[in-house]
């Protein structure tokens, strides 16, 4: 048996699974196909009514999975103007609804309030716990859950398609997504039933939340019809791969060439490169003096090796977190 898989699968999660469950589903492929037994972990929670783009870490990788729960993220999503849900999303049930339709113009002009640094109240049906419960289970048990407001910041918030209330064209049916009104089709006083908006966030950030409030600013309510995640830290959707690619690359002992180095995930970080002897330093938890390098996080390497995270402070370099990866040949 092969030595475990450290590095990244990008996984292109699919609606209906959670976060936990593509961690499992790649531990099973990972056990039905003879790898080594390797820890499987996530960066950053995915809903289940949400796709796209979720960062499996696989070995020594799960040591930096908790740097991705800090990274921004970028999301196309749906709001669907004239009823707001319990859920914020299709799961739930109705719980307003309004007769006024935004226009093309009040969309464009109300974006920008929602731009920068703001603050949002987090959807009762969240994962955010309220004396010591999941503020979901509360909320479906029928009790009513209030949450604080966080502050968050949207970097960027565009308008991608619109959707005009007299189209014919279910927003429901992924295949004629391609058919939808593009902006240039629609014209700034006609009135829409939904849009849809890409939104670059920070972590935190409840997309389902921003949705709401849009809808609110536009003097109507709304909700999530579709969520897609694009991008997460530095991975991209164009780095995800679907279940079917997963299992059927490891039926033939491939997943190798799927798999994205450590470091990927390290990208913004500058590498430190270490000697023999440093390294061995390293990997026994010293300390490095009389470095020149400024003071910050960096990537410590041997050669192509992964050896540390490391914090270099006034010349001093202390190991944050280590990595356990032999040496390859040179």
């Amino acid at each position: 048996m092969s030595a475990p898989l450290s590095g990244w699968l990008i996984l292109d999660k699919p609606k209906g699974m959670g976060s936990t469950q593509g961690v499992s589903a790649v531990k099973r492929v990972l056990g039905q196909n003879g790898y080594a037994k390797t820890k499987v972990g996530h960066g950053g929670t995915l809903d289940p009514l949400a796709e796209g783009v979720l960062p499996i870490a696989l070995g020594e990788a799960t040591k930096l999975a908790g740097r991705m729960l800090d990274a921004s993220k970028i999301y196309e999503f749906t709001v669907q103007f004239g009823a707001e849900t319990s859920t914020l999303d299709t799961e739930g049930e109705v719980v307003a609804e309004s007769d006024v339709r935004p226009s093309l113009a009040e969309v464009e002009a109300i974006l920008p309030r929602f731009t920068g640094p703001i603050e949002q109240v987090p959807p009762a049906y969240s994962a955010l716990k309220v004396g010591g419960q999941r503020a979901y289970d509360l909320a479906r048990a029928g009790e009513v859950v209030e949450l604080k407001a966080r502050a968050v910041i949207i970097h960027s918030l565009l308008l991608r398609h619109a959707e005009l209330v007299s189209a014919s064209i279910s927003p429901q049916a992924p295949a004629e997504r391609e058919e939808r009104w593009t902006l240039k089709q629609v014209q700034g006083d006609e009135v829409l039933s939904e849009i849809t908006l890409e939104a670059h966030v920070s972590k935190g950030t409840y997309i389902r939340s921003l949705a709401r409030d849009i809808a609110y600013a536009l003097g109507t309510c709304g909700h999530v019809t579709y969520l897609r995640r694009t991008k997460a830290g530095p991975f991209l959707q164009e780095q995800a791969i679907s279940l079917d690619l997963l299992e059927e690359t490891a039926k033939g002992r491939g997943l190798e060439h799927l798999l994205l180095p450590l470091e990927a995930g390290l990208d913004d970080i500058p590498a430190l490169h270490l000697d023999q002897t440093s390294a061995q330093a390293v990997r026994q938890g010293r300390v490095l003096s009389d470095m020149p390098q400024s003071s910050g996080l960096y990537f410590a390497k041997l050669g192509a090796v992964p050896v540390a995270l490391m914090e270099i402070s006034d010349g001093t370099a202390t190991v944050v977190r280590g990595f356990n990866l032999p040496d390859v040949a040179e």
